[in-house]
């Protein structure tokens, strides 16, 4: 039992002080102890850097126990190939990284900039169509001398609302991520951006570890709530960054650094998500992948 479903049997006006005590020791049991609704764990495509087919990477993953992978679009790789591979080895997409939406932002001031970003989000959302995945990845925007904060929020929304009904029709929902793009830099804000479009067809993809240096990711998660749609998996250590700089922080294996694992499961718990957690991390060959697959087992309590 996690503590959502604990709080709706109270709900539900159970009287007896003897039961409440034992469903509450459940509760607190599941939350601390590894007995939760297991979390999907995943990798993105491009970090195999073995010399194989695509349906060897799709195999590999497949034998170093991963429940999925995440494919980037757009890109060169061949759909029909990708999709078979998936079938073939029985490995679900399911996600779409938007290839595109750092060089062609949403919030460039330059119109011509942002149609070929729509043009990239609109090719994501077909191949994650074609895929069989459930979202694409998407940063909406990014923030600089020359786009402004409010440029950014107005603009970006502007763009994203032209694609709603296509990604309705697809059944493909767009997932923004936090990422150090000067924007959406509270969960109180980013909620509000989401819950503004007045769809289901738009939440968050929430990044852990690129939160920690300014934040908390277990509170962006209880306040964004049933918004988060993905996870991505990633780890950071502030005494790194303080003494080499802010992208050294990033350089710290899985549960070596400031995210406070437990915490972030229990604030997902507590949000009742279940699904996909999908490492965004430097890959490698078998034997890096296998160390990836080992240490989300453990900070994720998957073992």
């Amino acid at each position: 039992m996690n503590r959502r479903q604990f709080v709706q049997l109270t709900g539900m006006g159970i009287a007896s002080t003897t039961l409440m005590a034992n469903a509450l020791a459940s509760a607190e049991y599941a939350l601390g102890s590894g007995n939760r609704v297991a979390l999907k764990k995943a990798v993105k495509f491009g970090m195999i850097e073995e010399d194989l087919t695509i349906l060897q990477k799709f195999e590999l993953l497949k034998s170093l126990g991963f429940d999925g992978v995440e494919m980037d679009s757009p890109s060169d790789l061949d759909v029909d190939e990708v999709v078979a591979a998936r079938d073939t080895a029985g490995l679900p997409i399911h996600g779409v990284v938007d290839s595109v939406h750092w060089r062609q932002t949403l919030s460039d001031a330059d119109s011509a900039v942002r149609e070929a970003g729509l043009d990239g989000l609109k090719i994501a959302l077909n191949d994650a169509h074609a895929f069989g995945a459930s979202t694409v990845l998407l940063v909406p925007a990014v923030v600089k001398k020359d786009v402004s904060y409010d440029d950014a929020y107005s603009r970006s929304q502007t763009e994203i609302r032209k694609v709603l009904p296509m990604a309705n029709e697809l059944g493909v929902k767009i997932a923004i991520e936090n990422v150090w793009n000067r924007f959406l830099l509270s969960p109180l804000e980013a909620a509000r951006y989401v819950d503004e479009f007045e769809s289901d067809m738009i939440g968050w993809y929430m990044d852990v570890g690129n939160i920690v240096t300014f934040s908390w990711p277990e509170q962006w998660i209880r306040i964004l709530g049933h918004r988060v749609l993905k996870l991505d998996i990633k780890e950071y250590s502030r005494a790194k960054r303080d003494e080499e700089g802010p992208y050294a922080g990033f350089r710290v294996a899985l549960g070596e650094g400031d995210c406070n694992w437990p915490e972030v499961l229990n604030a997902l718990d507590e949000i009742g998500y279940d699904g996909w957690a999908t490492a965004e991390i430097p890959g490698g060959d078998t034997e890096r992948l296998t160390e990836i697959a080992t240490r989300m087992n453990r900070i994720l309590e998957l073992d």
